[in-house]
């Protein structure tokens, strides 16, 4: 049978407790009524020695585990005054384990923040850690360089866009993800398999041997290690401990956002992976390693779900992944003298592609087929400088193509997108608009449901040629689109906007959300999405080049207002000043926290090193014992599943880890109803992740009711009035302007304000016409006190406002009625105002009666009298000052018992 959920991992709370022998790592699910115990030694000065006790206590018998270590490792035998095991702190999750020059430290997440949610599966940010030295200070071999790696270590921000989730696997996409929850599977079911793939190769890892098949309802996949940035830090103690200790973490982006579709909750993910190999910063790691890992490798997932229904199995749920990552190459670029633009050069000659080959076997293994390359490099320059790159990786392209069928052979598109920008007769965005169509059309996009009929309900041209490969439960992804610049930063942000707005439309349009698969810019989706792209953006340029994006989409739209070019030159300056003076001291920092150098006594220190170059180069220090092939340069078996990928193919030849569980179908570990909502907790609505999440209607959508309620509406500028984007408030402001945003009428456009010029259009002249005329002053009462104005008692239209509008003006009757509510607290008083009557305030005495609302003599507007307190209220409130002040009485007997009570109830 099919799996039907991820395992959800026991290990979510944990208490660190500590003795002079021993650190004790307790460790509890959401509902603390599971917990596991790891005992950690702090005798050994230098090696790390870690127990796990198998056993799974319950609440009571971890209770009764923590009495009896507090007794037995108390000074004296029944002493109370100091405890023998005290509560050290509270954690979320390991983070792993490191050594420097002395003993070992243990690296815990203290806070975490909830960021995403997919299908139920919760996606935290660190927030804060906490590094704690494991050894006694008894036994403490001190070295005077620990506190200089330590420093270089925690340069290192882990507060800083590092995610994790406790039952989703970040490290792969969606599509690797549900394809494992369908293991196992008939090899018919997937166009394209091999037939060496057979019915029992994909139900071996479910057998034991000499056991019967047993029904598996929860699955907890092996990490991507690629994207995993602490596995060196686990990997001591990755094959002692239960794999629920076990908690990866990745670096980049996470952001998530609702778009309402006339109530229907829709979530818009994107989550951004960085690659943990030849990471780096920006001058100091350009081009590829020896192993074919580039710098700034990330790979982008947009990932769009109904929130209607959580569930994997009977939920909709659809991805698209792209990457972008340096041009795979030998190539640096020369910062010992310090420029805007240093000059590039080739280091080594690689007239074989070797390097090239490498990398692009990583992504047929992962991606599948076609490879599509989307160059941005410029390619004529009056002196060579970025043409360099474009013209080697052409090259190398054409050396690997020739050994490739041709349905398979890397697809390479070279756009000189600077160029463009300066030009006044080309539109960058509608060039980029016409790649990304038909990238998204040749790679086509996963989405695990087949019965949606909106190509046959509503059938577009488009539809009909969309690549990727269709299966029973869906459509896959095949391919993938690789962009790259010479940074990876500002244009590359851009081209993957694009093609993810092109590749959002076909989604939405596969999920039966919008008739057609082509959305528009000024929609509120659009403008929510161009958010979730510029943060994607600017925090990925902070991590590798020091500052935020330059250029952004409103740039090359050329709709950037005149204060974008004065923070354009900040951030230019702010980058070239992180390049020139911080640089070094990150990529020191990186290179310590992923283990790449391990201090030790035998070789210089970290800083001693003129360049960490053989630190990523590992393979150049070693002979190869087998020479690669320059003419079949892709791995085994890669060529006979394409264009499906070699990770996914859904049998063992791939050699998948694949940790499985057999439970009940009932068990705590798989009840993603009990991990969402969490019935045992006490929680505000308002406080839930839900309601803080970014959303189109609330703050995209105008305000006015009378507008198309729809997403997918084009707003005029005036409609959307201020944006969202780079003037986003706090949560305070939010909060108060959705509470006013009913009363508050909106502020006037410039249209309104501004009177018509020869050069306004039609529309725009008739609806200056028509706010003229709203403003015009129109008498509705014949006597001087009942001259209004319709500007004074209507502050905006009442179509706008209610849906209609007034055809004719209110009667006298209406106005009198109205006239009198107005001066209503003028009459709940006992001071008779002596105006002279008139003949309207006779009419409006008999109109209204006004009966007292108050029960107090001398209670009015304009008096009241104060409200009696008795005694006992008297003498609290007074205790309460004196308690204020310090002077806090002697406790009486009820006092003691109620706060022993509560001591019993909370502790014992």
């Amino acid at each position: 049978m099919p799996l039907t959920a991820f395992v959800v991992s026991g290990v979510q709370k944990l208490v660190l407790y500590e003795t002079r022998a021993r650190y004790f790592l307790v460790g509890s699910n959401n509902a603390q009524t599971k917990h596991r115990v790891l005992k950690i030694d702090r005798t050994e000065p230098r090696d790390l020695v870690v127990i796990d006790d198998k056993h799974v206590y319950s609440q009571q018998e971890l209770r009764e585990l923590l009495g009896r270590l507090d007794l037995g490792n108390r000074t004296k035998i029944g002493q109370k005054g100091s405890s023998g095991l005290s509560r050290a702190v509270s954690a979320f999750g390991i983070v792993g384990f490191v050594r420097f020059l002395e003993g070992y430290y243990i690296i815990l997440i203290t806070k975490r923040r909830k960021v995403a949610d997919i299908g139920g599966h919760s996606i935290y940010k660190i927030e804060d850690t906490n590094m704690i030295y494991i050894p006694n200070d008894s036994v403490r071999v001190t070295h005077p360089d620990e506190a200089r790696y330590l420093r270089m270590f925690q340069n290192v921000d882990l507060s800083s866009n590092f995610y994790f989730s406790y039952s989703y696997d970040l490290s792969h996409s969606l599509q690797y993800n549900l394809t494992l929850l369908r293991i196992p599977c008939e090899p018919a079911e997937v166009e394209g398999l091999h037939s060496s793939c057979s019915k029992q190769d994909s139900f071996d890892i479910f057998e034991d041997e000499g056991l019967p098949t047993q029904v598996v309802h929860g699955l907890k996949n092996e990490p991507y290690a690629k994207y995993v940035w602490n596995s060196r830090l686990l990997e001591r103690i990755k094959d002692t401990v239960h794999p629920d200790w076990l908690m990866y973490i990745i670096h980049g982006f996470c952001g998530q956002s609702k778009l309402l579709i006339y109530g229907r909750p829709v979530y818009v993910t994107l989550i951004a992976r960085r690659s943990s190999r030849f990471a780096g910063t920006r001058f100091l790691k350009r081009g590829s390693n020896c192993e074919g890992d580039v710098a700034n490798e990330v790979e982008t997932e947009q990932i769009i779900h109904d929130a209607s229904v959580m569930s994997f199995t009977a939920g909709s749920y659809s991805s698209y992944v792209q990457v972008r990552g340096s041009v795979p190459l030998y190539w640096s670029q020369d910062i010992s003298t310090m420029m805007p633009k240093p000059p590039i050069r080739l280091d080594q000659a690689d007239p074989y592609a070797h390097v090239a080959a490498l990398h692009f076997d990583q992504m047929l293994q992962r991606f599948g087929s076609p490879i599509i390359i989307l160059n941005l490099v410029k390619k004529r320059e009056k002196r060579k400088h970025e043409k360099i790159l474009s013209e080697e990786l052409y090259r190398a392209i054409i050396n690997l193509n020739q050994f490739l069928s041709p349905e398979h052979c890397i697809d390479y598109i070279a756009w000189d997108m600077a160029r463009y920008t300066k030009s006044k007769l080309c539109n960058v965005l509608d060039r980029l608009g016409m790649i990304a169509e038909n990238v998204v059309k040749r790679t086509g996009f996963y989405i695990n449901r087949s019965d949606f009929h909106c190509h046959t309900l509503r059938p577009d041209e488009r539809w009909g040629d969309l690549g990727g490969l269709v299966v029973a439960h869906g459509r896959l992804q095949t391919g993938v689109l690789r962009t790259n610049c010479v940074d990876c930063l500002d244009r590359t942000n851009t081209a993957q906007f694009m093609v993810g707005k092109c590749a959002l439309a076909y989604q939405l349009y596969a999920l039966g959300m919008i008739d057609k698969p082509k959305l528009q810019f000024d929609t509120d989706c659009v403008r929510l999405f161009e958010e979730l792209y510029e943060d994607h953006g600017d925090t990925l340029s902070l991590q590798y080049g020091g500052s935020q994006l330059v250029h952004r989409v409103k740039t090359y739209r050329k709709i950037a207002p005149w204060t974008q070019h004065s923070k354009d030159i900040m951030q230019t300056l702010s980058r070239y000043y992180s390049n020139a003076f911080s640089d070094a001291d990150r990529q020191d920092a990186i290179n310590l926290f992923l283990q790449v150098y391990q201090p030790s006594e035998s070789k210089p220190h970290l800083w001693e090193l003129p360049t960490d170059f053989y630190l990523h180069q590992s393979n150049t220090m070693a002979l190869p014992q087998e020479r690669r092939s320059y003419t079949y340069w892709w791995s085994d078996g890669v060529l006979s599943y394409l264009p499906l990928p070699y990770d996914e193919v859904p049998c063992e030849k791939n050699k998948k880890k694949v940790l499985v569980k057999r439970v009940n179908r009932y068990e705590e570990s798989t009840d993603m109803y009990t991990e969402f909502f969490k019935p045992y907790e006490l929680t505000s609505f308002d406080d839930t992740f839900c309601i803080a999440m970014t959303n189109s209607a609330r703050e995209f959508m105008p305000k006015s009711v009378g507008l198309d309620p729809s997403p997918f509406t084009v707003r005029k500028p005036e409609e959307t009035g201020k944006s969202v984007l780079g003037n986003k408030s706090n949560k305070e402001e939010a909060v108060l302007q959705r509470k006013t945003a009913a009363s508050a009428p909106p502020p006037p456009s410039e249209e309104q304000i501004s009177s018509s010029s020869e050069d306004d259009s039609e529309e725009d002249r008739e609806d200056d016409a028509t706010a003229s005329q709203r403003s015009t002053p129109i008498k509705i009462g014949e006597s001087g006190d009942n001259v209004r104005t319709q500007e004074e008692h209507q502050q905006q239209p009442a179509r706008e406002t209610y849906g209609l509008n007034l055809s004719a003006l209110p009667r006298d009757e209406d106005f009198f009625i109205y006239h009198r509510f107005a001066h209503l607290g003028q009459n709940q008083h006992k001071v008779e105002r002596k105006d002279q009557s008139t003949d309207l305030q006779k009419t409006l005495e008999n109109v209204i009666s006004l009966v007292p609302v108050s029960s107090f003599d001398g209670d009015s507007i304009y008096e009241m009298l104060p409200p009696r307190v008795d005694l006992e209220s008297r003498n609290l409130f007074e205790n309460h000052i004196h308690a204020g002040q310090g002077l806090i009485r002697p406790l009486c007997r009820e006092d003691l018992l109620l706060y022993r009570e509560y001591l019993k109830n909370r502790y014992m």
